[in-house]
């Protein structure tokens, strides 16, 4: 947390006042300080390590049941975890979209946490993380996607802390319902078409993972729910993420075939 003389002194204003005022300004000025709409996403992330004790953080969005793709990512390590909960179909940022309620895990080494997702926390610890705490996303109480952040040390968040991760959470939020319609003011229409381009990745993704499923389907005669089990098995399998795997069946380098195996 940063030093309160890092803060707006906000005169006359409450603490609780002070400090959500404080994320706003955060979040404005790392957006005004990205050099194309489409790294503002990034730099809202980058921002979250300024505003609470985090190594990093990350935005899923959620395309359906069991289909997540990564939104923005502050580093290397916060993309990896947000892929590595998709690959394994696991971990809190999926409990954190089932309960539509944040989901704390403040130590991954060992105990509750480590037995609740075990592959997942085997696989975190690995990548040096040691605490992770996932925000949903939305509006009248439908999930869209989840806020994500990991630190390296384990411990929870302050009472303090979380209030500042919800008020993040709500400003996140609302950048992502806001996409389609955002743009800097008095800005172009073609600009406003670049900011909508946010997503556009992140709804490709989505599109491949589906057909790839559907491929699965045939090829395996499975249910939606199953193929997508064993993309992710096989994900797994080779360290590679979930679109990872369905771009090499989209592009027939890789088949399912038998009963219960895969094979090139």
């Amino acid at each position: 947390m940063p030093p309160e003389t890092s803060r707006p002194a906000g005169a006359g204003r409450s603490p609780d006042d002070q400090a959500r005022l404080w994320v706003t300004e955060t979040l404005a000025a790392a957006a005004r300080g990205a050099e194309a709409p489409q790294q503002v996403p990034g730099a809202l992330c980058a921002a979250c390590t300024r505003l609470l004790p985090i190594s990093g953080s990350s935005v899923s969005i959620s395309g359906g049941k069991g289909v997540c793709v990564t939104w923005c990512a502050s580093d290397r390590v916060a993309a990896r975890l947000a892929e590595l909960q998709y690959t394994v179909g696991d971990g809190p940022c999926q409990s954190a979209l089932d309960q539509g309620a944040p989901v704390v895990a403040a130590d991954l080494t060992g105990g509750a946490d480590a037995r609740r997702w075990p592959i997942f926390a085997h696989e975190a610890v690995a990548l040096g993380v040691r605490a992770v705490f996932s925000l949903p996303l939305g509006v009248g109480g439908a999930a869209i996607g989840t806020l994500d952040l990991y630190s390296e040390s384990t411990g929870g968040l302050t009472e303090r802390d979380m209030r500042t991760a919800l008020w993040v959470r709500d400003a996140v939020t609302y950048a992502l319902v806001s996409l389609q319609t955002a743009g800097h003011q008095g800005a172009e229409e073609d600009t406003e078409d670049e900011v909508a381009s946010w997503v556009a990745a992140s709804e490709a993704d989505h599109t491949e993972v589906y057909q790839a499923v559907g491929m699965v389907m045939v090829q395996l005669d499975l249910d939606p729910e199953q193929a997508l089990d064993r993309l992710r098995a096989r994900a797994y399998v080779d360290g590679r993420t979930v679109s990872q795997v369905a771009r090499e069946v989209l592009a027939r380098r890789l088949r399912f075939e038998g009963t219960g195996s895969a094979g090139r």
